[in-house]
């Protein structure tokens, strides 16, 4: 149909109200106002019909293959988007006939269809990276990698883009131009900011591997202990322990310090690492009777028993007198009952024997003496670590005055009460 044609039958309504008498400027403006209403209502039925079509046929083809991307554009809205982009060719393409006497206004009802047409392909281009997004993670290899950041980055970028175009639509200036680069440039930078610096720092936590979703985070700074659960441009979300949530500015993970536990997770075994405060005067030389005594404890027999002969045989050679225990070499309970904690701990299958284990006398304090366990339990799981743990001690405790030790604990309420009674 050539345009002769489209201009006669846009001017048809004109002419018939011409023809039965009215004014030829009302004829104009009520041949715009009904031939407006007959293109909204013919763009409406064709978006509604193109959209159900079109949404029909993507999900027909993601039915029948195996890829999850098509059925991700669907999610995404993309088939709806795209479908809108027929009723806005159409009104593109009638505006110059509907308006035919009036150019100035079908300038500016084409500009507002351009304008339209940037911001749906702003929308159709957030939908195809929404998609690669969603698609990108359900790979494993990308999984723990923060994609929320670049796709807010593109969208940040395709933003402007369709900013700086809309004004250039508008006003018709040059955005070209350097002066209007610099000036868009100082404003980029001071909006933003926090924006760019999140966008380095994403790029660092990803390209360094610092952080990953799921890896559990201390960062004392923001009050965050949990699982990293999201990794965005802004921000990184933290659910804590007791299942609240914690955001931390992305760019604080380059420029504070915070604990990553990966390198925990990922090793064969998760570190004890705590002391039991022997009191100091209950420390003593032993005594053949005390030895003997000891013997009965099976995970030290052999050990007292060597140390016996290499004691008595250097007190030997010495000469020394042993009418007071002081003289030569002696064994004390604190270095047996050390002996003990260590053998039962390389006896336990709970620990793992292939990394370091080790019983430590740290410096005496006023609280006693630290005797510090150092080694690994096979399980990491938080629970199972703690019982381990829990277990350990418990029972170091409790062989404690097997050894005729005593462990420190500072005196409360009822211990003054016991020594008044006993006073009186």
């Amino acid at each position: 149909m050539n345009q002769e044609k489209w201009l006669s039958y846009s001017q048809f309504l004109k002419e018939y109200f011409v023809d039965i008498g009215f004014n030829k400027t009302l004829a104009i403006i009520l041949n715009i106002a009904i031939s407006l209403i007959l293109v909204a209502t013919i763009a409406v039925l064709l978006d509604i019909v193109f959209r159900k079509i079109i949404v029909q046929a993507f999900k027909a083809l993601s039915d029948k293959t195996k890829s999850t991307f098509d059925d991700f554009l669907i999610q995404s809205n993309f088939p709806r988007y795209i479908s809108h982009f027929i009723p806005v060719v159409i009104a593109w393409n009638l505006t110059a006939y509907i308006f035919f006497d009036f150019p100035k206004a079908i300038i500016v009802l084409q500009k507002i269809v351009l304008i339209y047409v940037i911001i749906l392909s702003v929308l159709v281009f957030r939908s195809i990276l929404r998609t690669t997004k969603s698609y990108v993670e359900t790979i494993p290899k990308y999984q723990d990698k923060p994609i929320q950041s670049y796709v807010q980055v593109l969208m940040i970028f395709a933003w402007g883009t369709a900013i700086f175009l809309i004004i250039n639509l508008i006003t018709n200036y040059d955005i070209i131009s350097v002066a209007t680069l610099g000036a868009a440039s100082a404003v980029v930078l001071l909006i933003f900011k926090d924006t760019i610096l999140g966008f380095v720092a994403s790029i660092q936590v990803s390209v360094n591997d610092i952080v990953r979703i799921g890896d559990w985070i201390t960062f004392s700074k923001f009050g965050a202990d949990g699982y990293v659960t999201e990794i965005n441009l802004a921000t990184v979300r933290v659910q804590n322990f007791d299942n609240t949530f914690t955001t931390v500015p992305t760019y604080s993970l380059i420029a504070d310090s915070f604990q990553n536990w990966r390198g925990m997770q990922e090793s064969k075994g998760r570190r004890i690492k705590r002391a039991i405060f022997i009191k100091q005067n209950s420390i003593k030389f032993m005594k053949e009777e005390d030895l003997v005594k000891l013997k009965d404890i099976q995970l030290i027999a052999p050990y007292i028993e060597h140390r016996e002969k290499e004691v008595g045989t250097f007190n030997r050679i010495l000469n020394a007198d042993k009418s007071a225990l002081i003289n030569g070499r002696n064994q004390t309970n604190l270095g047996i009952f050390r002996t003990y904690a260590e053998s039962y701990l390389s006896e336990n299958e709970l620990i793992n024997q292939e990394l370091f284990l080790m019983v430590r006398h740290l410096a005496p304090t006023d609280k006693g003496i630290p005797i510090e366990i150092f080694c690994y339990s096979h399980d990491k799981t938080w629970e199972n670590y703690e019982r381990i743990q829990a277990d350990i001690f418990d029972h170091l405790i409790a062989a404690v005055p097997y050894f005729d030790l005593e462990i420190f604990e500072s005196p409360t309420g009822s211990d003054f009460t016991k020594i008044n009674l006993n006073n009186k």
